[in-house]
């Protein structure tokens, strides 16, 4: 058995962050010779001084603050646990699958994520990406929310969410920037095509094309040189601006535009307040979603 109780060490946690015994008392609904008596039984079996008094407040000892921090992960996921078992007490879900194509942007998903999980924080959101023209497979097709370019390649309930731009470029020192303008299929047919493909689909590639498996390994691809590419402007955003890639001067198809759309499992009816809030977040525009909740 052991010689102490995480009931004792919480009680000292709230006096060192409260100040005092009488105010640790009245915040957990005991007496106050309720709160010294855990503290000294507490100090007693572990044979080492805890607390001491500065002034009116009560502070750590060295030997206090080191037991505590080393505590305190513990107190902390054991409130996680109660407050989980209310969770499954309530039939509030605990889990929400969720897939991404990786093309969209990184930084208004985290953002979305965010604020979700400052709402739910006891709902965990496991979160799978996908690349635009990978096969959608069993597990994913199963996700309780999607975003996906391909809204065919599901069967849930869905709609247009957003396009992604994608843009034409190389490094600003490719040779490709000292041909004439503007540039031609022909013209571009001499240095390899930087595309995004999984393995399963780069088999269907041209010979003309180089497939990488993730955008980051693409983009660094057309950084080095190796060729050129349509690159998610959203992504190389910075690139751009420092001029390192250079839209690339084509007589025509510059920019393409990839739809993306938000797709909700079929079989979620009625929805859940979980879910309803995640398509929410998805739907609204992203210089207006961290205000939202």
């Amino acid at each position: 058995m052991h010689k102490t109780t995480l009931e004792q060490w919480a009680l000292l946690e709230k006096v060192i962050e409260v100040g005092s015994f009488a105010r640790a008392a009245e915040e957990t609904h005991r007496s106050q010779s309720s709160v010294s008596y855990n503290l000294s039984v507490l100090q007693e079996r572990l044979g080492v001084p805890l607390l001491m008094q500065e002034g009116r407040r009560a502070v750590l000892t060295p030997a206090g603050e080191l037991l505590l921090n080393q505590v305190k992960p513990l107190l902390k996921a054991f409130s996680y646990v109660e407050t989980r078992a209310a969770t499954l007490q309530s039939g509030m879900r605990t889990r929400l699958d969720l897939v991404v194509d990786s093309i969209f942007p990184r930084r208004r998903l985290f953002e979305i994520l965010r604020q979700f999980q400052q709402r739910y924080p006891q709902t965990q959101v496991r979160l799978t990406e996908v690349l635009e023209n990978a096969r959608i497979d069993v597990a994913s097709r199963e996700a309780d929310v999607m975003v996906l370019t391909r809204r065919q390649d599901v069967t849930g309930r869905g709609e247009w969410l957003m396009n992604i731009d994608f843009v034409a470029v190389a490094h600003r020192d490719h040779p490709l920037f000292t041909l004439d303008a503007p540039l031609n299929d022909e013209m571009l047919s001499r240095w390899p095509l930087i595309q995004i493909a999984d393995s399963r689909s780069s088999a269907n590639a041209s010979n003309e094309s180089w497939t990488f498996s993730t955008i980051d390994a693409a983009i660094e691809a057309v950084m080095y040189q190796v060729g050129y590419g349509w690159l998610p402007e959203e992504r190389i955003q910075a690139l751009l601006k420092q001029n390192l890639l250079r839209p690339l001067p084509l007589s025509h198809g510059l920019r393409r535009a990839t739809p993306l759309h938000l797709i909700v499992k079929r079989t979620l009816a009625p929805l859940d307040e979980q879910v309803e809030t995640l398509l929410n977040l998805f739907s609204q525009p992203p210089e207006t979603s961290p205000a939202t909740l």
